[in-house]
């Protein structure tokens, strides 16, 4: 059973994996192997949407985790942080709209939309990870251990 104080750890993870796969879907249309390049973003979807539930499960039993780190790492963190939301926002309907396309087989279209959506997916990715890492390593995620 995984338990709640699992859940920030468990999303850098999924997190991890979908910049994996959104990299080689990446390598793999550059090369023009389509088959694999879908496999690579299918995978790369299924796996930022496991993340989005195993997400939004935590902040619903949580809330917000306050960050704790002092000096100058905090303002990074914050600019990390707000880059990060705000593009994760407007790229959830840029990639259903990506892989609309790509499903449509309106190829032309969809060429045009994953040329911002894939750069801002992978920035999303990336960043989530680094948000984990930052939020782990301030000790901001020792006081999920001391819930009731």
């Amino acid at each position: 059973m995984i338990a709640i104080t699992d859940l920030p750890q468990l999303n850098a993870v999924l997190n991890s994996i979908a910049t994996i796969f959104l990299f080689a879907g990446f390598i793999f249309i550059k090369k023009r192997n389509i088959d694999a390049h879908l496999r690579m973003m299918v995978s790369a979807f299924i796996f930022s949407g496991l993340f989005l539930v195993s997400y939004l499960i935590f902040h619903y039993q949580v809330g917000s985790v306050g960050y704790d780190g002092t000096g100058w790492v905090r303002p990074v963190y914050f600019v990390i942080l707000i880059s990060h939301i705000i593009l994760a926002i407007v790229n959830l309907p840029m990639i259903l709209i990506t892989m609309y396309r790509a499903v449509r087989k309106d190829f032309e279209r969809h060429k045009k939309v994953a040329r911002w959506t894939w750069p801002i997916w992978m920035y999303v990715s990336v960043t989530g990870v680094i948000v984990y890492l930052m939020m782990e390593l301030s000790g901001s995620y020792d006081k999920l251990y001391h819930l009731p």
